[in-house]
């Protein structure tokens, strides 16, 4: 058996890139539909994910207000707008794309992402930021051993695993809880969302004898359906753990 590959694969999509969404995008404050769309575009303003960006003409339950300040965005120079809704003003919630931004945008607006209450891809809620169309997250069940250790502790050993591959991230080794050394970990009040998993039920953070790591463990108890595999297990952070796998010491990843 050859050894635990650390390499995965990158980001695909540059900054300013622009594509079409092809599903319906709704936004919602206050019970108020702001916007219905199925004309929304991805636009990348940083690699790491897209954001939507609306066309005005597809706004139902909003008023744009110009605040009269022109930004440099990832993609291109955009305006500052608040958004109305019912009587309540959202100060700074939108960038209508100025001149100088890719023609695709230009008569869209990218709406802050905690500027609504809810996000809405057909029917289902998507939280935190829309998902990528170039990433994946896949869970396969392993019988790769897996061993923790931290300043000479063993915090877990493993002889089967979940595997989690979420593009642009190192893999993900999720256990089962019996095979983890509850005794030694913390719990913290760390809470953490994603649009691909869900939202964290758990974070565990390790006070050795010579200094102490925070939220070094996390659990999703309910992820999404795209992520069902890692229900109820929990996975520790390759980054800030000794990580063994198969019995090999995987080097740590660098920059994350």
């Amino acid at each position: 058996m050859t050894n635990e590959s650390v390499l995965h694969p990158s980001l695909i999509a540059p900054v300013g890139h622009v594509e079409p969404v092809p599903r319906r995008i709704r936004g919602v404050i206050g019970g108020k539909v702001v916007f219905d769309t199925r004309r929304a575009l991805y636009v990348w303003e940083w690699r790491a994910y897209p954001q939507f960006s609306i066309p005005v003409e597809d706004l139902v339950d909003g008023v744009l207000i110009d605040e009269d300040h022109t930004q440099l965005l990832g993609a291109g120079p955009a305006k500052r707008h608040s958004l109305e809704v019912g009587g309540e003003v959202r100060d700074a919630a939108a960038w209508v794309w100025d001149d100088g931004s890719p023609a695709p945008l230009h008569g869209t607006v990218r709406f802050e992402w905690e500027a609504l209450d809810q996000w809405f891809e057909e029917d289902e809620p998507v939280f935190v930021h829309p998902r990528s169309p170039y990433s994946r997250v896949d869970a396969l069940r392993s019988a790769s051993s897996v061993r923790v250790e931290l300043d000479g502790v063993v915090l877990a050993e493993s002889s089967n695993c979940v595997k989690l591959f979420e593009t642009g991230l190192p893999t993900r080794y999720y256990l089962d809880r019996m095979h983890i050394n509850w005794d030694r970990l913390r719990r913290s009040d760390t809470v953490t969302r994603c649009p691909y998993k869900g939202t964290t039920s758990g974070y565990w953070s390790f006070d050795s004898d010579v200094a102490t790591h925070e939220d070094i463990l996390w659990a999703y108890d309910f992820p999404t359906i795209h992520a069902n595999r890692i229900a109820g297990m929990a996975a520790f952070y390759n980054e800030h753990v000794d990580l063994f796998i198969d019995g090999t010491l995987l080097p740590r990843p660098a920059g994350l």
